[in-house]
């Protein structure tokens, strides 16, 4: 019989994670740390990069920091060199990085659009260039991108960003495709609303918070370690046969059709 605990258990594995400093990024470090593997924990901020490795240290795991600004391809490009002087083999690459302005189409300036782009969609494509070339020369790993329920649901305010994120989906696919021959997987993730401290400033308006809470079939939020424990998932063998894929980690907030109404009789 198959050993499903064993397909979980990542010891023995090196990591990278980009936005290893905060939110789903650094739970995503510490999930795969728990787990096992050797975690390169990287940032745009050294020493916001390094906080998380210690961390992880301090809990008698491997990690070590590096920093990286996901939306330079010489950063990223340095940063996959640099692993691969390190180690023998990289089997898992995470980047969780996202920017959004939220802004009317009518109200975007250039400069706006440019950063929204280069770091969501661009940056991508440049983590995917960096570390699928390792993976392909080696035939194996697995690749994680972060994507958003706004890939496919939005408000507005929020059209250009959930436009990048719906490219993260198709880039996904697309690799997915090119790499597929060589035994490299490709996935993202996509999480609804999270409890980090990006959101933070969301608990200071009880309406706002509520309201987004009110989306989700279980009438909360999510803490960022409820989303890692999906990129921990997509890292393992358990996910050998998953690529091509964006696993929704949104608390059904794509599968209803908003906040009940009242109308129905509930059940206790």
């Amino acid at each position: 019989m198959t050993d499903y605990r064993k397909l979980f258990d990542l010891t023995g594995k090196t990591a990278v994670v980009l936005g290893a400093a905060s939110g789903i990024g650094k739970s995503s470090a510490e999930a795969l740390a728990g787990l096992g593997a050797r975690i390169v924990c990287a940032d745009r901020t050294l020493d916001a990069a390094e906080a998380t490795a210690a961390g992880i240290r301090d809990k008698g795991g491997w990690a070590e920091a590096a920093a990286c600004d996901a939306a330079s391809a010489a950063d990223v490009t340095a940063l996959a060199a640099s692993v691969m002087q390190k180690f023998s083999r990289l089997d898992i690459a995470v980047t969780t990085p996202g920017l959004n302005i939220r802004k009317t189409i009518l109200d975007y300036t250039e400069e706006d659009l440019d950063r929204v782009l280069n770091l969501n969609v661009k940056g991508t494509v440049w983590f995917f260039q960096a570390f699928g070339r390792i993976m392909v020369e080696q035939k194996g790993g697995s690749i994680i991108a972060c994507s958003s329920v706004r890939a496919v649901t939005i408000e507005p305010g929020l059209a250009v960003y959930g436009s990048t994120k719906a490219a993260i989906g198709l880039l996904v696919k697309g690799f997915a495709s090119e790499v597929g021959r060589a035994g490299v997987r490709v996935n993202a993730i996509a999480p609804s609303i999270a409890e980090t401290a990006l959101t933070g400033p969301f608990k200071q308006r009880p309406d706002i918070y509520n309201l987004y809470a009110g989306h989700t079939v279980f009438n909360r939020w999510s803490s960022a370690d409820e989303v890692a424990t999906a990129v921990a998932y997509l890292a393992s063998d358990a996910a050998s046969y998953v690529s091509g894929s964006t696993l929704f980690v949104d608390g059904g907030w794509t599968a209803v059709d908003g906040p009940p109404t009242g109308l129905t009789q509930m059940s206790k």
